[in-house]
């Protein structure tokens, strides 16, 4: 019966009116659809009825044909209903033989008919178009198939497939696109070949199979098994054609050129077909694993069908390819991530054809594949299956949670792997890339979700650290820099070690300096994260004695919530562990930064060193004494000991910089700079920061370093090698060594946590160092010399309740030794151009530092004197000038007579020649210049007792540098040396008005032996230094009117200050010091009258305030509190010297006069006649003055006592007055007449006359 009814519808081959046959069957299917009759005109002809009977007959003979299809579908699925047969949605295995009646009925059915049935339908579903008819055999393969699948009917099940395929994608050939070009006159000749061969046109026939294959896909997924392929085949074609930019669902003529989507009227129906694309993939999640399995070998067969011929190019047949590789690979991802939570049967299956691709010689294939995998390994990682690996207790103690670690470890380990085995395995550099892009995507998004394929991890990023190229160390660089700064506290504390070794390693490769820098500061940041975690600790072990005063327990409850905190806030970031694991961890950090600290290249080893001792600096709190004990002796000790060996070893040829290229024939290098241009001085900038460290080390730690056992001998070593650094080494290692030091005593003696022994070793080696230093004076060695006197002011400052007279001995011969050493080598151009060598800068520095402290008394002494040795000595060439002073003195007779030394001494004086020859000899004052400020300050402050101990010796001190003037009148020594004079003689004077007298602990020998001693400065520089006619041949007026101003100011605090305030000076020293003033004072009239006319005018000028200030010493103002008992005993001896000096000026005018004849006067001469005539005018004398007159007691008892200007010393000059009145000058007449006049006053003569 069947094969009677396929010959009918084969009948449409042979004959002639086949296409109106046809078209009628459609047409009867068609109103059958919709409910109507078929019927035909009553006027149709002959041939019309001929065709209409033959279409009822194939009408008949198709309907025929389904109602078997029909038939063996419903007999087919009471056998599933009755319990013969397993539907297609089981996820059992079928029996291997089926036994029941109906099914046995259904098979051999299917056996003897489908072939027939496929030959008749598929012939008329190809030559129908009518959609009735096409949907009605549609159908009838639908339920077929279907019934082949639930039969396990493999071989019809194909065939009505591969049938069914047939029938969905409309890909015009190259001869119909080529036809339908010629066809087409009316097309725009500007459309390109290439759009009319991509053209896709999906007809409604094409659309209705396309539902038909998804609806049998859909049923039977369970049971496709090999058929998948037919089926993905199609679906491919399908995605080509969906992503087409000409594909169409409109049955249209050829003349069309272009139907795009977006101006297709059906693109409702691609979107449809996508949607039902991508909804079979989705919905593997409900298929049985197998047809999954079956499923996605189909994919990779359809992939494999495409992989020989991507290789030959890029055309038309190469793109289709390529579009079908790209549909199974995106389907296989599809499938994966619609089945996560059974991901395991499948992954190996799907990450191996991957691979596979990876291998591929086409760019573009292995980029996919490289995305498949990366999407692949997310979508595994981020499914819910993954959650943060939080361990407790807990988890071990349940059993089922135990299963559920084993499983996700066994899967986190193969979603990993693939990545291992891409690398390892890869012979192309872009697949190692890829799978470190990959990787690192993989830390970014999911690292925490990650547990157990650490080791594996770690070891892949270990070995790219070793690889030579450039991109791999960087991109496995990048996913390490992810783990240490986001991932630590996820990470198995077993696998911690692992991370800082794969850190060490980026450190010390040698492909990227950058990378390296970078990983040394990944390790600071792992240390960081170390320490965190020993505050678990016990408190014994972990907490560092604190150096405040704050208590040392605290209460044992709250200690214990405070911890247990602590502990709940930490186990959230990081795995657990203990004590030992922490402290081997830290130990891994400290060896790999030490062995870092020894890398050839200065960047690199100069990092590690710093983050090493940053490092301990930062955490050292909270490390054991047992670890502080390891970290000196097997890390700080050695770097130290390899920086030191390799500076003195290394080579000191200069580096000639990178060859940046050439010109006029020869190369050119870039420039290095000096410091850094030998190997030697890169390791001396190594040892720098190495010292450093440990500066800083000691500086936070050293109380608690010191009960370590055997720091002293560390100590030791220490100093050992910071002498051996300023003797030997350069002036940067040098510098630092000391600055080692002297960061550890200032740091702690203050607070008293420095020992004295510790302070005495520091003293000891500043002081060998300075005997073993050679006497250079080159710039490295003056400034370790500089460093070292200002770290002494330093640590005297820090720590000088600490100094006893031993130590502050010490610490004076130590700047003594500096200080030589500097005075040795000063002849430099600093001198040379007036300035302090540093040393000796530095020094005037920290002088005001080294005042003593309380407790020190007795050292003023030692401070003066060693201050005073650097000022000018007795037994120096200047002390002749001193000698010659005196003698000047002693040559000067006070009767008004001169011998001819002095005037030869003032001549010689005014000779350039020996001036020249004296200058030649002498050393530079420089430095006294500056230190007399500081040594007056520091007298000034000095205790009473001791500062009138060391008066007389401070005032030698600067009357021999008062005396350089005559030598060095253009140097600025005696200038200073007078202004600290002033100072320290005002400063005791004032005192005394202050306090009444003198300090009662101060023994009145020391008081006159200082007066000795002022009134011994006075008369020598008074007398030979003062208004006298120096060579000068550099000192501007301004200089000169200064000096001047100098002397005047010397003279008014000896005749206003001093002589005229109550003093406890003896009389024979007030008697010295007014006979100095007397000295000054006869400058003038002891000279011969040819000489006076040489004498420069600041010369008289000197000499009349000398005598200015005879005569205001000698006055009396009537004021009672202008008067004492000093004020009287010295206007009596100023009264007596003031009367000889005015008689013998007056007798010398005389003389003068009569010997000039008629030839006028000398200015000066003129002058002091003058002066002198006015000021006795003027001159008003206390009656204790009175009193040492050398008058007739007649006299002394017959004076006017009404009278209150007393003026008796007019009477003792009487005789000389009458000689004047004589003179050849008429304001001298006059002013004798005047005093005259006075005389006669004081005698009460006025009122006698004649009538009287």
């Amino acid at each position: 019966m069947v094969k009677a009814l396929a010959r009918v519808v084969s009948s449409l081959q042979v004959q002639e009116t086949s296409e109106e046959s046809l078209a009628a069957v459609a047409g009867m299917f068609s109103s059958k659809a919709k409910g109507i009759e078929w019927s035909l005109d009553n006027d149709a002809s002959n041939a019309a009825v001929l065709v209409a009977s033959e279409a009822h007959a194939i009408t008949l003979a198709v309907e025929g044909l389904l109602g078997v299809v029909f038939t063996v579908a419903t007999l087919t699925d009471e056998a599933v209903d009755v319990g013969e047969l397993e539907s297609p949605r089981c996820d059992s295995d079928p029996p291997a033989k089926c036994t029941g009646k109906t099914a046995v009925l259904c098979i051999s059915m299917v056996d003897s008919l489908w072939l027939t049935i496929l030959d008749a339908l598929s012939l008329i579903l190809s030559r129908s178009q009518g959609e009735a008819i096409v949907l009605e055999i549609l159908k009838g393969y639908q339920a077929f198939t279907q019934a082949c699948g639930v039969l396990r009917a493999i071989e019809p099940l194909n065939s009505f497939l591969a049938s069914l395929c047939k029938f969905t994608i409309n890909i015009p050939s190259e001869v119909e696109r080529r036809s339908n070009a010629l066809q087409s006159p009316g097309s725009r000749r500007s459309e390109p070949l290439v759009d009319q061969r991509d053209s896709i046109v999906l007809t409604p026939k094409n659309v209705q199979a396309l539902r038909t294959l998804f609806n049998i896909a859909h049923r039977l997924h369970n049971v496709l098994g090999p058929s998948w392929v037919l089926v993905l085949e199609t679906l491919a074609a399908l995605d080509r054609a969906i992503h087409s930019p000409h594909a169409a669902t409109q049955e249209v003529s050829t003349t069309v050129p272009k139907l795009t989507r977006e101006s297709s009227g059906q693109y409702s129906d691609l979107s449809v077909l996508s949607s039902l694309n991508s909804q079979l993939f989705e919905s593997s999640a409900l298929m049985h694993i197998s047809a999954v399995k079956s499923l996605l070998c189909a994919l990779c067969e359809l992939s494999h069908q495409c992989i020989p011929g991507t290789s030959s190019g890029f055309g038309q047949a190469s793109n289709q390819k390529v579009g079908s590789i790209s549909f199974s690979v995106e389907r296989m991802i599809s499938i994966l991530v619609n089945n996560l939570h059974r991901v395991e049967p499948l992954w190996d299956q799907v990450v191996t054809y991957f691979l596979e691709l990876t291998n591929s010689s086409n760019q573009q294939l292995r980029n996919m594949a490289l995305d498949a995998l990366d999407q692949s390994i997310c979508a595994v990682l981020g499914s819910d299956r993954f959650q943060e690996y939080i361990p407790s207790k807990a988890h071990s103690a349940s059993h089922d949670m135990e299963t559920i670690n084993s499983e996700l470890r066994s899967l986190e380990c193969a979603v990993i792997s693939p990545l291992r085995v891409l690398y390892f395995s890869s012979q192309i550099t872009d697949g190692r890339v890829g799978a470190l892009k990959i990787l690192l995507h993989v830390l970014e998004r999911h690292g925490e979700k990650l547990h157990y394929s650490w080791p594996d991890i770690l070891e892949m990023l270990r070995c790219v650290a070793d690889a030579s190229e450039k991109d791999l160390v960087t991109l496995g660089f990048q996913s390490l820099r992810v783990i240490m700064n986001d991932g630590l506290s996820t990470i198995p504390s077993d696998c911690l070690h692992v991370c800082i070794d794969v850190t060490g390693a980026y450190s010390a490769q040698k492909t990227e300096l950058n990378i390296s820098l970078t990983a040394i500061g990944l390790l600071w940041t792992t240390t960081d994260f170390i320490a965190k975690g020993l505050l678990h600790g016990p408190a014994e072990e972990t907490e560092i004695m604190d150096m405040s005063s704050t208590p040392k327990q605290m209460d044992g409850e709250r200690k214990e919530e405070k911890t247990l905190n602590f502990a709940d806030k930490f186990d959230d970031q990081s795995p657990l562990m203990n004590r030992v694991d922490r402290d081997r961890l830290l130990f891994s950090v400290f060896s790999l930064l030490q062995k870092l600290g020894a890398d050839e290249r200065p960047e690199v080893r100069n990092s590690a060193i710093r983050t090493l001792f940053q490092t301990l600096g930062g955490h050292g709190q909270k490390l054991s004494k047992s670890m502080w004990e390891d970290c000196l002796w097997n890390y700080v000790f050695p770097i130290l000991d390899r920086a030191s060996h390799m500076a003195e070893t290394s080579s000191k040829d200069e580096w000639q910089g990178k060859e940046l290229g050439t010109r006029g024939g020869k190369a050119v290098h870039m420039l290095i700079h000096h410091s850094r241009n030998t190997a030697q001085k890169q390791w001396d900038e190594t040892l720098v920061l190495v010292l450093g460290g440990i500066a800083r080390l000691l500086r936070s730690f050293f109380p608690f370093l010191r009960s370590l056992s055997n720091f002293s001998t560390g100590w030791e070593s220490l100093l050992l090698f910071v002498k051996n650094s300023i003797l030997n080494g350069s002036k940067e290692v040098a510098l630092a060594a000391i600055n080692c030091l002297q960061t550890t005593v200032n740091s702690h003696s203050s607070k008293g946590n420095l020992p004295m022994p510790y302070l005495q070793s520091v003293l000891d080696v500043y002081e060998t160092v300075l005997q073993k230093s050679p006497n250079y004076s080159d710039n490295a060695a003056s400034k370790v010399k500089q460093e070292i006197l200002h770290g002494l002011g330093e640590l005297y400052v820090q720590a000088q309740m600490m100094f006893d007279d031993g130590t502050y001995t010490q610490l004076l011969a130590i700047v003594r030794l500096v200080v030589k050493q500097s005075k040795m080598n000063n002849d430099n151009f600093e001198v040379e151009y007036g300035h302090v060598p540093p040393v000796q800068r530095m020094m005037l520095e920290i002088l005001p530092l080294l005042r003593p402290a309380v407790h020190l008394p007795a050292m003023w002494l030692l401070l003066f004197r060693e201050l005073l040795q650097y000022l000018p000595r007795p037994d120096s060439p200047k002390e002749d000038n001193e000698d010659g002073a005196e003698m000047m003195i002693k040559s000067e007779t006070p009767n008004g007579t001169a011998s001819d030394s002095p005037n030869k001494t003032e001549a010689s004086s005014l000779s350039a020649g020996s001036t020249t020859s004296i200058m030649a000899g002498i050393p530079s004052y420089l430095f006294a210049e500056k230190l007399i400020p500081v040594l007056v300050d520091l007298f000034l402050q000095a205790p009473a007792v001791e500062k009138y101990s060391i008066f007389p010796e401070i005032v030698q001190g600067l009357g021999r540098c008062m005396t350089t003037r005559r030598d060095s009148p253009d140097g600025t020594l005696w200038r200073s040396a007078v202004e600290g004079f002033n100072n320290i003689v005002l400063d005791d004077v004032n005192k005394l008005a202050v306090n009444f007298g003198p300090d009662p602990s101060i023994s009145k020998p020391a008081r006159m032996r200082v007066w000795k001693e002022v009134a011994d400065v006075y008369e020598i520089f008074l007398v030979g230094y003062c208004g006298r006619a120096l060579p000068s041949k550099s000192l501007s007026d301004m200089a000169l009117k200064a000096d001047e101003s100098l002397e005047m100011t010397i003279l008014n605090i000896l005749g206003d200050k001093i002589l005229r305030a109550q003093i406890d000076a003896p009389v024979d020293i007030l008697q010295r010091l007014v006979l100095t003033l007397d000295h000054c004072a006869s400058r003038t009239c002891s000279l011969r009258i040819e000489t006076v006319e040489l004498m420069p005018s600041h010369c008289s000028r000197f000499s009349l305030t000398c005598l200015q200030k005879l005569f205001s010493l000698s006055s009396y103002n009537g004021e009672a509190n202008d008067w004492n008992s000093t004020r009287s005993e010295v206007s009596k001896i100023s009264i007596m010297v003031l009367m000889t000096r005015c008689e013998q000026i007056l007798n010398r005018f005389l003389i003068d006069e009569n010997e000039l004849g008629e030839r006028p006067l000398p200015t000066a001469r003129l002058e002091e006649i003058i002066f002198v005539l006015k000021e006795l005018a003027r001159l008003v004398i206390h009656p204790e003055t009175a009193s040492v007159l050398p008058l007739h007691p007649y006299l002394k008892g017959g004076l006017a006592e009404e009278n209150n200007d007393r003026r008796p010393h007019l009477l003792v000059l009487f005789a000389s007055f009458c000689e004047l009145v004589i003179s050849r000058e008429a304001r001298v007449r006059e002013l004798v007449q005047v005093l005259l006049r006075l005389i006669a006053t004081e005698l009460s003569l006025q009122k006698i006359g004649v009538t009287s």
